[in-house]
């Protein structure tokens, strides 16, 4: 079945959104983390930030490109991922957060790659470098848990 442009625009806002939030969040992350063993989560989690706001970018410019209006925060749907720890010593807690995070980004970028197979090439494109980024961040926060699951 064919996606209209319409639910496509609502997919590409959906992932949007998450995006925005991962920037929030991975920023509040990074900050707040605290302890020898945290520094290098806290690095890589600030080192994030601008390849996630980037993807937010890539998303609102193909929103845009469509016929879509790109929302203010008043109008954001957020979902409540990665929320900051309280326990700022909890870097386990935060990598596993962010892979649930990364995971639930790769989803929606496999779910967007299928509604719009052979309807809109453009946005697939889009999606599925998007796609790539994400499972990357996934491959290397998987191996920052296993380091500290010893």
């Amino acid at each position: 079945m064919a996606v209209t442009t319409k639910e496509t625009i609502a997919l590409l806002l959906e992932s949007y959104s998450m995006e925005l939030e991962t920037v929030v969040n991975y920023l509040a992350n990074s900050v707040n983390l605290d302890g020898v063993r945290a520094e290098e989560i806290k690095k890589s989690l600030g080192a994030d930030v601008p390849g996630e706001i980037a993807h937010a970018q890539q998303l609102a410019n193909r929103i845009k490109q469509l016929g879509g209006h790109i929302p203010g925060s008043a109008a954001l749907k957020m979902g409540g991922q990665i929320q900051p720890v309280t326990d700022t010593t909890d870097v386990v807690g935060v990598i596993k957060s962010v892979i649930a995070a990364e995971e639930a980004a790769c989803a929606q970028y496999k779910k967007l790659i299928k509604a719009v197979e052979g309807e809109d090439y453009v946005t697939q494109d889009l999606c599925i470098r998007l796609l790539a980024d994400e499972e990357e961040h996934l491959v290397q926060f998987k191996g920052f848990l296993k380091e500290y699951a010893k």
